[in-house]
């Protein structure tokens, strides 16, 4: 079976549209960011949204291109790797981010918002890799 161009845009407008919005964030500081409750609840929801696309992307690739179908979120970017269409250390990174999801989505009570923080300032570029790598495919 062949990808569907339609849903890899879609999901690459998705993840486009969140790290626009993140973004805004890099020019405040930790400790700013850290004093807003409306900016952290934006922060985690629109890197929820930008992390469940790429994991969007990553499992359609798997299942079209690849006719595999992982069985947990982080082991699809390994399943990319393996199969050449990403790069060992973008994956490495991407299953970090992919961890860190099930922590936004799940353990919400708990959520660390200075890894949150970091997250941001530090690994957007790993979104925006991944974003490129995939929308090269169609």
């Amino acid at each position: 079976m062949s990808l569907n161009p339609d849903l890899i845009r879609a999901r690459c407008a998705e993840i486009d549209a969140s790290l626009a919005r993140l973004e805004e964030f890099h020019r405040l500081s930790r400790e700013q960011f850290l004093a807003s409750q409306d900016g952290l609840d934006v922060a985690c929801y629109r890197l929820l949204i930008a992390i469940e696309a790429a994991l969007a992307l990553c499992f359609h690739v798997s299942a079209k291109r690849l006719h595999q179908v992982p069985e947990e979120y982080a082991g699809c970017f390994s399943t990319l790797e393996r199969a050449g269409l990403i790069p060992a250390e973008l994956s490495s990174r991407l299953q970090q981010m992919a961890r860190f999801r099930n922590l936004l989505v799940h353990v919400y009570w708990k959520i660390d918002y200075g890894q949150v923080y970091d997250v941001i300032t530090t690994r957007l570029d790993d979104l925006r890799a991944f974003r490129a790598a995939i929308a090269g495919l169609i």
